[in-house]
């Protein structure tokens, strides 16, 4: 008998031995349910044929099409990512919103055996409920942020306070992006719907009874925006606000933005995107210096003469309350992982205090 269900919570996804995305390739790679696989019944050519000879053409030569097409694909699935299944595993298979691709699926593997369940209305209902909890709904986690100047280790710090059981919140690795003109990575970003499912996922598997640790970011991290209701907790969240001596800092920062430094051509092109306020000479001069490798020195001027400033404006318009400022003056990881348990230390005195 095929179930349907409603219930896309953590505990109830993880229930199931497989979920499914259905889909052509093209709509799972924009956005999908988090740990689904895709097995689509019409890959992206097919479902453009059939959506075409359905309005310009015969309906029932679509269908007819279709269903062929339909059946290959499912049998090439049974046969291949889905061969090595026995008769215990149970999947959840879904498509755009709970028709006719999930349920072909769906039927067949009835027919097979296996105790499978469809997602109600389909991609549709995950989307209603991400929007729900990021855009209509204040997100009820108590919000922490970690703040200070670039090169002060915010993100590494982030993942060492992960190290020690610290529920973190790390939006620059959803976002794929470290958050400012240089901190594009590898693959590019995920479509913004891609990254509000990261978000909500990750705030879903959270203790609201908890804190959880975030970086301050600006309302965007590349081209993604941090959703209304999760902007708005930042923008109340007290912060620690962390300092680092100026060397360490530049050190950091040639370490972390190795990538970029070792590609020219997107360093250079990164520096003609610096905003219209920097004179003309100031810019043509960090271009020469990072056109000659002098990636130290140009990493120390941008520090004080771009990023500073602009930490220090935000600061001032923001106006946070700050826990606690935390000195960091080991940035290996043994270093990190002591700040981080004296930050655990601090946080836990200033939010257990009436």
């Amino acid at each position: 008998m095929i179930r349907r269900t409603v219930e896309l919570c953590p505990r109830s996804r993880d229930a199931f031995d497989a979920i499914i995305d259905v889909r052509s390739p093209a709509e799972f790679a924009l956005d999908h349910i988090p740990g689904a696989i895709n097995l689509p019944v019409l890959d992206d050519d097919q479902r453009a044929a059939v959506g075409t000879e359905y309005v310009r053409g015969s309906k029932f030569l679509a269908r007819r099409t279709g269903a062929a097409m339909v059946a290959r694909n499912i049998a090439a699935h049974l046969e291949g990512a889905l061969g090595d299944r026995d008769g215990s595993f149970q999947p959840l298979v879904y498509c755009w919103r709970g028709g006719q691709r999930s349920h072909a699926m769906a039927t067949v593997m009835d027919q097979v055996g296996w105790p499978v369940s469809v997602v109600h209305d389909g991609y549709q209902a995950w989307r209603r409920q991400v929007n729900a909890a990021l855009y209509d709904h204040p997100v009820a986690h108590r919000l922490v942020l970690l703040d200070g100047p670039t090169g002060s280790g915010k993100t590494a710090l982030l993942t060492a306070l992960a190290g020690q059981g610290m529920q973190t919140l790390d939006l620059e690795d959803m976002a794929a992006h470290r958050g400012s003109l240089f901190g594009a990575m590898p693959g590019g970003q995920p479509s913004q719907k891609a990254f509000e499912t990261r978000l909500h996922d990750a705030l879903s598997r959270l203790d609201p009874s908890r804190p959880v640790i975030a970086e301050a970011e600006s309302s965007k991290i590349g081209a993604r925006v941090i959703p209304p209701m999760l902007w708005a907790a930042m923008a109340a969240a007290p912060i620690v606000e962390l300092t680092a001596p100026a060397a360490a800092r530049v050190a950091h920062i040639v370490e972390t933005y190795a990538a970029i430094a070792a590609d020219p051509e997107a360093l250079d092109k990164a520096l003609t995107r610096l905003p219209r306020h920097h004179a003309r000479a100031s810019i043509a001069e960090w271009r020469a210096l990072a056109a000659q490798g002098e990636i130290a020195e140009l990493a120390a001027q941008l520090m004080e003469l771009h990023y500073d400033p602009a930490w220090l404006r935000t600061g001032q318009t923001r106006n946070r309350p700050v826990l606690e400022r935390v000195a960091v003056t080991d940035m290996t990881r043994s270093g990190l992982t002591e700040t981080a348990k004296a930050i655990i230390s601090a946080l836990d005195a200033r939010l257990a205090a009436p």
